[in-house]
Protein backbone atom coordinates (compact mmCIF):
# COMPACT_ATOMS: atom_id res chain seq x y z
CA UNK A 1 0.00 0.00 0.00
CA UNK A 2 1.32 3.45 -0.88
CA UNK A 3 1.76 5.55 2.25
CA UNK A 4 2.54 8.87 0.61
CA UNK A 5 0.78 9.63 -2.70
CA UNK A 6 3.71 10.51 -4.99
CA UNK A 7 1.72 12.91 -7.14
CA UNK A 8 -0.57 14.66 -4.66
CA UNK A 9 -4.34 14.54 -4.94
CA UNK A 10 -4.80 15.18 -8.61
CA UNK A 11 -4.95 18.97 -8.38
CA UNK A 12 -2.90 21.00 -10.79
CA UNK A 13 0.33 22.25 -9.27
CA UNK A 14 2.97 24.67 -10.42
CA UNK A 15 6.55 23.68 -11.03
CA UNK A 16 9.79 25.31 -9.92
CA UNK A 17 12.49 26.38 -12.33
CA UNK A 18 14.12 22.94 -12.12
CA UNK A 19 10.87 21.17 -13.00
CA UNK A 20 10.03 19.77 -9.56
CA UNK A 21 6.48 20.24 -8.34
CA UNK A 22 5.89 23.13 -5.95
CA UNK A 23 3.74 21.90 -3.08
CA UNK A 24 3.76 25.10 -0.99
CA UNK A 25 4.03 28.65 -2.36
CA UNK A 26 3.94 31.79 -0.22
CA UNK A 27 3.73 35.19 -1.87
CA UNK A 28 3.79 38.51 -0.01
CA UNK A 29 2.61 36.77 3.16
CA UNK A 30 2.07 39.08 6.13
CA UNK A 31 0.64 38.64 9.60
CA UNK A 32 -0.19 41.62 11.78
CA UNK A 33 -1.63 41.46 15.28
CA UNK A 34 -3.82 44.35 16.41
CA UNK A 35 -4.76 45.87 19.74
CA UNK A 36 -8.44 46.05 20.76
CA UNK A 37 -8.56 49.67 19.56
CA UNK A 38 -7.45 48.62 16.08
CA UNK A 39 -3.91 49.94 16.29
CA UNK A 40 -1.00 47.69 15.34
CA UNK A 41 0.42 45.58 18.14
CA UNK A 42 3.12 43.77 16.16
CA UNK A 43 3.93 42.94 12.55
CA UNK A 44 4.91 39.30 13.03
CA UNK A 45 5.52 38.58 9.33
CA UNK A 46 6.35 41.24 6.77
CA UNK A 47 6.14 39.97 3.22
CA UNK A 48 7.36 36.36 3.05
CA UNK A 49 8.00 34.85 -0.40
CA UNK A 50 8.85 31.16 -0.37
CA UNK A 51 8.46 28.13 -2.61
CA UNK A 52 8.89 24.57 -1.36
CA UNK A 53 9.04 21.59 -3.68
CA UNK A 54 7.33 18.29 -3.01
CA UNK A 55 9.62 16.05 -0.99
CA UNK A 56 11.83 18.77 0.50
CA UNK A 57 12.98 18.68 4.12
CA UNK A 58 13.01 22.30 5.31
CA UNK A 59 14.27 23.60 8.66
CA UNK A 60 12.79 26.88 9.91
CA UNK A 61 15.04 28.81 12.29
CA UNK A 62 15.08 32.18 13.99
CA UNK A 63 15.50 33.80 17.37
CA UNK A 64 12.58 34.50 19.70
CA UNK A 65 10.32 37.06 18.05
CA UNK A 66 11.63 36.36 14.55
CA UNK A 67 8.24 35.14 13.31
CA UNK A 68 9.01 31.44 12.95
CA UNK A 69 6.13 30.29 15.17
CA UNK A 70 3.74 32.55 13.27
CA UNK A 71 5.03 31.17 9.98
CA UNK A 72 4.53 27.62 11.20
CA UNK A 73 0.95 28.43 12.25
CA UNK A 74 0.24 29.76 8.77
CA UNK A 75 1.94 26.85 7.00
CA UNK A 76 -0.04 24.45 9.18
CA UNK A 77 -3.37 26.21 8.43
CA UNK A 78 -3.80 27.01 12.12
CA UNK A 79 -4.25 30.68 11.24
CA UNK A 80 -4.81 32.93 8.22
CA UNK A 81 -2.42 35.63 6.98
CA UNK A 82 -3.35 39.30 7.10
CA UNK A 83 -2.44 39.59 3.43
CA UNK A 84 -0.71 37.61 0.70
CA UNK A 85 -1.21 34.16 -0.77
CA UNK A 86 -0.45 30.66 0.48
CA UNK A 87 -1.05 27.86 -2.00
CA UNK A 88 -0.81 24.38 -0.49
CA UNK A 89 -1.09 21.45 -2.88
CA UNK A 90 -3.29 23.48 -5.24
CA UNK A 91 -5.50 25.23 -2.65
CA UNK A 92 -5.28 28.88 -1.55
CA UNK A 93 -5.21 28.52 2.23
CA UNK A 94 -5.27 32.31 2.70
CA UNK A 95 -8.87 32.46 1.41
CA UNK A 96 -10.32 29.74 3.66
CA UNK A 97 -12.65 30.35 6.60
CA UNK A 98 -12.32 28.47 9.89
CA UNK A 99 -14.24 25.47 8.57
CA UNK A 100 -12.06 25.36 5.48
CA UNK A 101 -8.88 25.62 7.53
CA UNK A 102 -9.99 22.72 9.71
CA UNK A 103 -10.80 20.63 6.64
CA UNK A 104 -7.44 21.23 4.97
CA UNK A 105 -5.60 20.44 8.20
CA UNK A 106 -7.41 17.13 8.37
CA UNK A 107 -6.67 16.22 4.76
CA UNK A 108 -3.25 17.64 3.99
CA UNK A 109 -1.24 18.33 7.16
CA UNK A 110 0.25 16.13 9.85
CA UNK A 111 1.58 17.66 13.08
CA UNK A 112 4.39 16.44 15.33
CA UNK A 113 4.89 18.46 18.52
CA UNK A 114 7.57 18.61 21.17
CA UNK A 115 5.08 17.57 23.88
CA UNK A 116 3.69 14.54 21.92
CA UNK A 117 0.06 15.60 22.75
CA UNK A 118 -1.21 12.04 23.13
CA UNK A 119 -4.48 11.45 25.01
CA UNK A 120 -3.56 9.61 28.26
CA UNK A 121 -6.79 7.62 28.57
CA UNK A 122 -6.54 6.14 25.06
CA UNK A 123 -4.32 3.35 23.82
CA UNK A 124 -1.66 4.19 21.26
CA UNK A 125 -3.79 2.64 18.53
CA UNK A 126 -6.79 4.74 19.60
CA UNK A 127 -4.65 7.88 19.67
CA UNK A 128 -3.55 7.33 16.08
CA UNK A 129 -7.16 6.69 15.04
CA UNK A 130 -8.39 10.06 16.34
CA UNK A 131 -7.79 12.12 13.14
CA UNK A 132 -9.61 9.48 11.08
CA UNK A 133 -12.57 9.51 13.47
CA UNK A 134 -13.16 13.19 12.72
CA UNK A 135 -13.11 12.44 9.00
CA UNK A 136 -15.86 9.87 9.33
CA UNK A 137 -13.66 6.91 8.36
CA UNK A 138 -15.20 3.53 9.26
CA UNK A 139 -13.89 1.77 12.40
CA UNK A 140 -12.41 -1.09 10.40
CA UNK A 141 -10.51 1.25 8.09
CA UNK A 142 -9.39 3.41 11.03
CA UNK A 143 -8.00 0.35 12.75
CA UNK A 144 -6.25 -0.92 9.63
CA UNK A 145 -4.60 2.36 8.72
CA UNK A 146 -3.55 3.18 12.28
CA UNK A 147 -2.07 -0.27 12.87
CA UNK A 148 -0.15 0.05 9.59
CA UNK A 149 1.38 3.38 10.58
CA UNK A 150 2.32 2.17 14.06
CA UNK A 151 4.03 -0.85 12.56
CA UNK A 152 5.80 1.52 10.20
CA UNK A 153 7.44 3.39 13.09
CA UNK A 154 8.30 0.25 15.04
CA UNK A 155 5.38 0.13 17.49
CA UNK A 156 3.48 -2.85 16.13
CA UNK A 157 3.88 -4.63 19.47
CA UNK A 158 2.64 -1.65 21.51
CA UNK A 159 -0.79 -1.09 19.97
CA UNK A 160 -2.77 -1.49 23.17
CA UNK A 161 -0.38 0.29 25.51
CA UNK A 162 -1.27 3.70 26.89
CA UNK A 163 1.14 6.65 26.60
CA UNK A 164 2.24 6.34 30.23
CA UNK A 165 3.45 2.81 29.48
CA UNK A 166 5.82 3.97 26.76
CA UNK A 167 9.16 5.74 26.77
CA UNK A 168 9.44 9.30 25.49
CA UNK A 169 10.88 8.10 22.20
CA UNK A 170 8.08 5.60 21.74
CA UNK A 171 5.50 8.29 22.47
CA UNK A 172 7.04 10.53 19.82
CA UNK A 173 6.97 7.67 17.31
CA UNK A 174 3.28 7.23 18.10
CA UNK A 175 2.81 10.94 17.45
CA UNK A 176 4.58 10.55 14.11
CA UNK A 177 2.29 7.63 13.23
CA UNK A 178 -0.71 9.82 14.09
CA UNK A 179 0.68 12.57 11.83
CA UNK A 180 1.01 10.08 8.97
CA UNK A 181 -2.36 8.37 9.28
CA UNK A 182 -4.15 10.90 7.03
CA UNK A 183 -1.49 10.45 4.33
CA UNK A 184 -0.79 14.19 4.44
CA UNK A 185 0.82 16.41 1.84
CA UNK A 186 3.17 17.91 4.45
CA UNK A 187 4.39 17.24 7.99
CA UNK A 188 4.84 20.15 10.42
CA UNK A 189 7.31 19.20 13.16
CA UNK A 190 7.83 21.66 16.02
CA UNK A 191 11.00 20.83 17.98
CA UNK A 192 10.21 17.08 17.77
CA UNK A 193 13.31 16.09 19.77
CA UNK A 194 13.09 18.89 22.35
CA UNK A 195 11.77 16.67 25.16
CA UNK A 196 14.08 13.73 24.45
CA UNK A 197 17.60 12.81 25.48
CA UNK A 198 20.25 12.95 22.77
CA UNK A 199 20.24 9.21 22.01
CA UNK A 200 16.46 8.97 21.74
CA UNK A 201 16.33 12.24 19.80
CA UNK A 202 18.79 10.81 17.30
CA UNK A 203 16.52 7.81 16.77
CA UNK A 204 13.55 10.10 16.09
CA UNK A 205 15.61 12.08 13.58
CA UNK A 206 16.40 8.81 11.81
CA UNK A 207 12.65 8.22 11.46
CA UNK A 208 12.14 11.74 10.07
CA UNK A 209 15.05 11.28 7.68
CA UNK A 210 13.59 8.05 6.33
CA UNK A 211 10.21 9.68 5.80
CA UNK A 212 11.89 12.48 3.86
CA UNK A 213 13.94 10.08 1.75
CA UNK A 214 10.77 8.32 0.72
CA UNK A 215 9.02 11.42 -0.52
CA UNK A 216 7.36 13.23 2.39
CA UNK A 217 7.56 17.03 2.55
CA UNK A 218 8.66 18.13 6.04
CA UNK A 219 8.82 21.54 7.73
CA UNK A 220 10.81 21.33 10.95
CA UNK A 221 11.05 24.21 13.44
CA UNK A 222 14.20 23.96 15.54
CA UNK A 223 16.92 25.86 17.41
CA UNK A 224 19.38 22.98 17.15
CA UNK A 225 22.11 23.15 14.50
CA UNK A 226 22.60 19.37 14.77
CA UNK A 227 18.97 18.88 13.79
CA UNK A 228 19.35 21.36 10.92
CA UNK A 229 22.28 19.37 9.56
CA UNK A 230 19.82 16.56 8.82
CA UNK A 231 17.65 18.80 6.66
CA UNK A 232 17.85 19.53 2.96
CA UNK A 233 17.28 23.26 3.26
CA UNK A 234 17.26 25.87 6.02
CA UNK A 235 15.12 29.02 6.07
CA UNK A 236 16.08 31.67 8.63
CA UNK A 237 13.76 34.46 9.76
CA UNK A 238 14.63 37.75 11.40
CA UNK A 239 12.20 40.46 12.50
CA UNK A 240 9.38 38.93 10.48
CA UNK A 241 11.33 38.77 7.24
CA UNK A 242 13.22 36.10 5.36
CA UNK A 243 16.86 36.55 6.32
CA UNK A 244 18.30 33.64 4.33
CA UNK A 245 17.23 30.55 2.40
CA UNK A 246 20.02 28.03 1.98
CA UNK A 247 19.96 24.68 0.18
CA UNK A 248 22.24 22.30 2.10
CA UNK A 249 21.84 19.33 -0.22
CA UNK A 250 19.49 17.65 -2.65
CA UNK A 251 18.45 14.17 -1.57
CA UNK A 252 16.95 11.68 -3.97
CA UNK A 253 13.49 10.27 -3.25
CA UNK A 254 13.80 6.51 -2.89
CA UNK A 255 10.18 5.48 -3.49
CA UNK A 256 6.63 6.14 -2.37
CA UNK A 257 6.87 3.45 0.31
CA UNK A 258 8.07 4.15 3.84
CA UNK A 259 9.76 1.08 5.36
CA UNK A 260 10.61 2.73 8.67
CA UNK A 261 10.97 0.24 11.49
CA UNK A 262 13.52 1.73 13.89
CA UNK A 263 14.83 -0.02 16.91
CA UNK A 264 14.75 1.47 20.37
CA UNK A 265 18.09 3.00 21.35
CA UNK A 266 19.98 1.11 23.99
CA UNK A 267 19.67 2.77 27.41
CA UNK A 268 22.69 4.64 28.60
CA UNK A 269 24.08 4.26 32.08
CA UNK A 270 23.29 7.09 34.47
CA UNK A 271 25.84 7.82 37.15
Amino acid sequence: MSVIPPHGNGRSASASSNGREVIAALSGLTKTYFKPDGSVLVEALRGIDLEVQRGEYVAIMGSSGSGKSTLMNLLGALDRPTSGRYILDGENVAELDDVGLSAIRGRKIGFVFQAFNLIPALTILENVEVPLFYQGITPAERHHRSKEKLELVGLGDRLHHRPSELSGGQQQRAAIARALVNEPAIIMADEPTGNLDSTTGEAILEVMQSLHEHGLTIFLVTHDDKVVSRCERVVRLRDGQLESDEVLRRSGILSDQLPVRPRDPQPTAVS
